[in-house]
């Protein structure tokens, strides 16, 4: 058996990409997008004709509208491959708007109806995990929208996700581990630093644990992997989403994958509950400098590829 099928006995595995002809090899459940990927992807000669279409076909409306267009032509092809969900995301640029989030969501949900899509079943509307997203989220989530919270570094901002009661948060255990391994410099052990003592898959199972000790039922899935190490420590999470690159390198490999995070064993911990208002959160933020920087970071990042995918808009 190799890692990817060893993987699937405990794991949801979900694709990492915007490039829908890749999916059918590896057979994920669900897949993620993100503005850069959609960047990425309509810079591709396969994928330059949906852009083409997409313009001409709404010429003359507002360029957000043709984008959010273009995003959901992109999952509903994603969905005709995968068999679960899809989830698209709301420009980075609203993250600290909760009304205009809203907004932007149900507007991406009429336009997956209309395509014919099962939103309540098939679709998660991704919105970075800002205290104004995070509330957004919550009123979506009440009108039986489900959301994937994106840009996840803090225990704080799965705290409040929780109690929001969103569908699925998305830590980046990639990105944790980016920042402090800059951090540390030459002190840094690699060695010392991975597996289960990677920093980002730490932070994945403190929140695991936390949700399956309180009977939280937000889904956790850890993103932004860099090496089938973090993946492998990660086994037993409810779902991981992995780029078409390292998905390839667990179907390559047949090395043991042993069960390591585990739903029944978390619910016997002793961990105690944690309430937090919007104070508190803020305040708990700030004191975690890695989850300050990189949820800054993030969101400047996909705010840049969204500009650059209009810029693209524009100048076809």
């Amino acid at each position: 058996m190799n890692q990817l099928d060893a993987l699937r006995q405990w794991t949801t595995v979900v694709a990492d990409t915007g490039d829908f002809r890749q999916l059918a090899q590896f057979k994920p459940q669900d897949a993620t997008t993100n503005p850069s990927l959609i960047l990425k992807a309509v810079q591709k000669p396969e994928y330059r004709p949906l852009l083409d279409q997409a313009l001409a076909q709404h010429a003359g409306k507002a360029l957000d509208e043709i984008i959010d267009r273009l995003l959901v032509r992109f999952g509903a092809e994603i969905l005709s491959v995968v068999p679960g969900r899809v989830s698209t995301e709301v420009d980075a640029r609203l993250s600290f708007d909760t009304a205009a989030t809203v907004a932007r969501a149900e507007r991406i949900v009429a336009l997956y109806r209309a395509e014919g899509i099962d939103v309540e079943k098939r679709l998660l509307i991704k919105i970075a995990s800002t205290w104004e997203g995070i509330e957004a989220a919550r009123r979506l989530e009440a009108q039986g929208i489900h959301t994937n919270l994106t840009l996840l570094f803090s225990f704080a901002q799965a705290v409040a996700c929780g109690a929001a009661r969103v569908q699925l948060i998305s830590p980046f255990v990639g990105r944790i581990y980016d920042w402090y391994k800059k951090s540390a410099g030459s002190a840094w052990d690699e060695a010392a630093n991975a597996g289960a003592n990677d920093p980002g898959v730490k932070s994945v199972r403190q929140i695991f644990n936390y949700y399956k000790r309180h009977g939280i039922a937000t889904e956790v899935m850890g993103a932004s992997f860099r090496n089938t190490g973090q993946i492998a420590a990660l086994a037993g999470c409810d779902l991981l989403t992995i780029s078409p690159e390292l998905l390839a390198e667990l179907a390559a490999s047949e090395a043991p994958l042993a069960h390591a995070l585990d739903a029944q064993a978390a619910r016997a911990l002793d961990i105690p509950a944690v309430e937090l208002n919007e104070a508190a959160f803020r305040y708990a933020l700030n004191e975690d400098a890695m989850a300050t920087e990189k949820l800054a970071e993030g969101i400047r990042a996909f705010a840049a590829d969204a500009v650059k995918l209009e810029k693209l808009m524009q100048s076809a």
